[in-house]
């Protein structure tokens, strides 16, 4: 089964008041994995991957990766740009293959950032593919995020709605409290407001920063319409905390056995995601 775009998953998890996963994903190694538990647990999959994670594979490479692995599973998946820095970057990834992109313009000048998503728009919608918007901006916990603004801004009922119909994306990533990078203290989700954004915009809601949420916390956002959650931070802790058990005891330094070991206990990562977002067993 080939990549679907993104709005074929998002839309049905709005239907039926679950979430679909954006796992992040760097290397070969992550893509099986994260398709592997997907398919166990017949759960629909967004594989994403942006800047911060190019520099190991280029959206050719990367696309390419994602592209040939995918017919050994039975997977609904989406494969997306996750915080496009760029135009090129997005014609990088409508070029290798990829069913969605979001170009995050957030920090710039709102002007900016509507004309910008608007043409990304024009050269997506043709070829049918997603696209994902932010209006507000997420922040970042600390130093150790690689994305997010440095100055957090919540996003605006009205101004979403009056994005999105100017911009045409298919997709809003809202900002009501939530931050990329690993938590400190608990996020103080702003409900009230996403219950008003939910009210004012049409299109499906992502919530970034997944990681670390309170599964309450998790569930009452769900429940008012988000329906994409972003998972990055809690992968990449698993593998290192692993490579860095294995590493450190000697216990395991040939790469690629120790990578299995990583691999094994992200998937279980992965897969406690797949249910907290209600995904499993969602597979059509």
């Amino acid at each position: 089964m080939p990549f679907v775009p993104m709005s074929d998953l998002l839309s049905d998890a709005t239907a039926h008041g679950y979430a679909v996963p954006g796992f992040c994903v760097w290397c070969a190694e992550a893509v099986q994995t994260v398709l592997r538990v997907a398919q166990s647990l017949h759960a629909p999959v967004i594989l994403m991957n942006g800047p911060a994670e190019f520099p190991m594979l280029a959206p050719g490479a990367i696309g390419a990766v994602a592209h040939s692995l995918l017919p050994a599973y039975d997977v609904r998946a989406a494969l997306l740009l996750d915080h496009g820095d760029s135009l090129d970057r997005v014609h990088e990834c409508l070029d290798a293959g990829y069913t969605s992109v979001m170009l995050d313009y957030s920090t710039r000048p709102l002007a900016e950032n509507v004309a910008a998503v608007r043409e990304v728009v024009s050269l997506a919608h043709p070829q049918g593919v997603t696209v994902e918007g932010e209006l507000g901006v997420v922040g970042k916990v600390g130093a150790t995020a690689v994305e997010g603004g440095d100055e957090p801004a919540l996003t605006d009922p009205q101004e979403a709605a009056d994005y999105v119909a100017a911009t045409g994306a298919d997709c809003l990533a809202v900002a009501i409290g939530n931050a990329h990078g690993h938590y400190t203290s608990l996020p103080q989700l702003d409900f009230d407001r996403l219950a008003r954004i939910r009210e004012a915009v049409a299109v499906p809601l992502a919530l970034h920063g997944g990681s670390g949420t309170p599964d309450a916390d998790l569930h009452r956002a769900i429940s008012l319409g988000i329906a994409k959650v972003n998972v990055a931070t809690d992968l990449v802790a698993t593998v290192r905390k692993s490579l860095v058990r294995q590493w450190g005891d000697e216990s395991n330094l040939w790469i690629p056995q120790a990578m299995e070991v990583a691999m094994e206990t992200m998937g279980e990562t992965v897969a406690r995601w797949i249910r907290r977002t209600g995904a499993a067993e969602r597979a059509l």
